[in-house]
């Protein structure tokens, strides 16, 4: 219920269409009430039975109750009947029936437009907080999650909620109030057989919620299968060049199939509990409408009550209707449980709260002027260490250097400068201001950032190098000029206009890398952290991209990490990270005569390798 709730508070505000809806939704209850009701009179004309109706002789005076809406009836009624007799009178009341059931589904028809808006309202900005907030998390929630899974929540979930949870939003409010408007009109017509049928009516009512508890379960494992099986479809979509040349097919198909068949079994699984409701909930129906007409007819027939045989067929007719949206209601709660749990999905998403965010003083961080300092500074993933005791200066202008062996903690020190991540001790100071008392925005406002995988998305080469600034189209060709991306560019099919793919598929390594460059250059970030950026490229791309990474690096404060020492040389200090620690630091030309050193033995290593090939 709590699930349920707050699904609906994505609906607010509740005063643009709750009154409205709840007023329609009354009024098409009560016309829908007065076509049933019209059934007794109705009988009586056709029985013959019309003496046996009291019929008031003058207008009642209104006032909202059963009393004045029958007497008013009957008044007209009697009109009818004297003045042109009881064929008269039975046109009347099918004249009344008509008017009626046009007024009761216009109504409902008013009501229902009103929740198509309630519906709309509530996915739309149900999946707005729900990518609001992913855009959020800090990169460590995603090595969490499987991507397959979030894309899940994203569509099949979001997709559930409105099916299974909004759509049922019309049996959860119209549906109580009618089975509530039914027994009120039972209990006026006759408290006995009203208080008979209300005693028989919870034991289904149980035996219902019993199959929506074993619906929740079962929707919980196929929603979490469903989730698995988007994840193998990623994984094959990203690694289809992998899996053909290792003829993986069948492994990967082996994959897909397990999860595949355990989605289809827990699916029919539901499906079956589902379908359980309905007939059960009209059998349940039956049998006490059965039991209505016994009970009903040894009071009649005994002369144990005051009910005309006319009156007691109109309330078994009134009493068949409250099964109606007895069973819808009962149908929609069964539906709701696979809705809740993808609702659960969805909420815990939003639910989470990001472990890097702005401290409620943080300030924006003041162009950068002097130095980026890293004091005492320390990191872990949970229990793991991965930073120990780093103490770093890169003073504003210069370019440092991080190298070791692969885990060392290169890229993990670099990608807690634009507070990707948060330091676990120490300080991470620019112009003397700890990062995490500035605003994150501020910070990363001052950094642009090269990787070694080139994230380009499926756009022009214009708005990928544009990406996010207000730039002209002549700042983003120069910009691609200094990036030695613009002759390749020109050359492509429509220039700059071209569309690159899913991230960047239609062009070369090197291509993607210098539009990466590109986009940095004309954001033109006062630091640059530059992460393994030419060690994808051959030989040749390696020398264009390295050209145009000279160029982005002039009079800028760059954090280089680099595999391949020789493209390093010339930074001003090299750093050597080994378990999360500065082993080595220094110029390449120092730790080059620093004998046994672990940079010296990896220049050889290097060297080494070199000569063979």
């Amino acid at each position: 219920m709590k699930t349920y709730l707050r699904i609906l508070q994505y609906a607010r505000p509740w005063a643009d269409f709750l009154p409205l809806y709840l007023v329609c939704t009354v009024l098409a209850i009560v016309f829908g009430l007065a076509n049933f009701t019209l059934i007794i009179p109705l009988l009586s004309v056709l029985f013959d039975k019309t003496d046996e109706v009291k019929l008031p002789t003058h207008l009642p005076a209104f006032q909202v109750s059963f009393d004045w809406a029958r007497d008013t009836f009957y008044y007209y009624f009697g009109d009818v009947l004297a003045a042109r007799g009881k064929m008269g009178a039975l046109a009347f009341v099918c004249g009344v029936v008509v008017c009626s059931v046009l007024l009761s589904n216009i109504f409902r028809y008013l009501s229902l437009r009103l929740l198509a808006k309630v519906r709309a309202r509530v996915i739309q900005n149900l999946r707005h907080h729900l990518y609001t907030r992913i855009i959020q998390l800090p990169l460590g929630f995603f090595g969490g999650e499987r991507k397959g899974d979030l894309m899940s929540r994203f569509t099949a979930d979001v997709q559930e909620v409105e099916t299974s949870v909004v759509n049922t939003l019309t049996a959860v409010i119209r549906e109580p109030l009618n089975i509530i408007a039914f027994f009120a009109l039972l209990f006026y017509i006759s408290v006995p057989l009203t208080l008979f049928t209300l005693v028989l009516l919870p034991i289904s009512g149980g035996i219902i919620a019993t199959v929506a508890k074993r619906l929740r379960t079962q929707a919980k494992q196929s929603q979490s299968t469903l989730g698995s099986m988007l994840s193998v479809i990623d994984e094959t979509l990203g690694g289809i060049r992998v899996i053909k040349a290792f003829n993986a097919q069948d492994y990967i198909k082996g994959k897909f199939e397990d999860q595949n068949d355990q989605y289809a079994r827990t699916s029919r699984a539901i499906d079956n509990t589902r379908d359980l409701a309905s007939p059960f909930s009209e059998f349940a129906g039956v049998s006490v409408v059965a039991g209505l007409l016994y009970f009903g007819g040894t009071l009649i027939l005994g002369g144990q009550s005051t009910l005309t045989g006319q009156t007691f067929i109109g309330y078994v007719v009134l009493f068949s209707q409250v099964l109606t949206p007895a069973k819808a209601l009962s149908s929609s709660f069964g539906n709701i449980q696979r809705g809740l749990v993808a609702g659960e999905r969805v909420l815990s998403i939003i639910d989470t709260e990001p472990v890097i965010r702005d401290k409620p003083e943080a300030r924006a961080l003041p162009p950068f002027q002097e130095q980026i300092e890293l004091r005492n500074l320390q990191f872990s993933y949970g229990d793991t260490p991965v930073l120990q005791d780093i103490n770093l200066t890169i003073p504003k202008g210069k370019t440092v250097a991080l190298v070791g062996p692969s885990g060392g903690g290169k890229s993990t020190l670099a990608d807690l400068l634009p507070r990707f991540y948060d330091p676990t001790g120490g300080q991470l100071l620019i112009d003397g201001h700890d990062v995490r008392d500035c605003t994150i925005h501020s910070v990363r406002d001052q950094m642009g950032i090269v990787t070694q995988e080139s994230i380009l998305f499926n756009d022009t080469i214009f708005n990928n190098i544009r990406f996010n600034t207000e730039a002209t189209e002549q700042e983003v060709m120069e910009a691609a000029r200094i990036a030695n991306a613009h002759d390749f560019i020109v050359a492509s099919p429509e220039g700059y206009q071209t569309i690159i793919g899913d991230r960047g598929s239609r062009l070369s390594g090197g291509q993607r890398q210098r539009l990466s460059i590109a986009r940095a250059i004309l954001r033109n970030p006062p630091i640059l952290i530059l992460d393994e950026a030419t060690s994808a490229l051959d030989t040749e791309s390696e020398k264009l991209v390295q050209e145009a990474l000279t160029r982005l690096m002039q009079n800028r404060t760059s954090l280089v990490i680099a595999h391949r020492l020789s493209t390093v040389q010339h930074a001003d200090e090299i750093v050597v990270l080994q378990h999360g620690r500065i082993v080595e630091r220094g110029t390449h030309e120092e730790l080059q005569r620093r004998e046994g050193g672990l940079y010296q033995r990896l220049s050889l290593m290097q060297t080494s390798n070199a000569a063979l090939v």
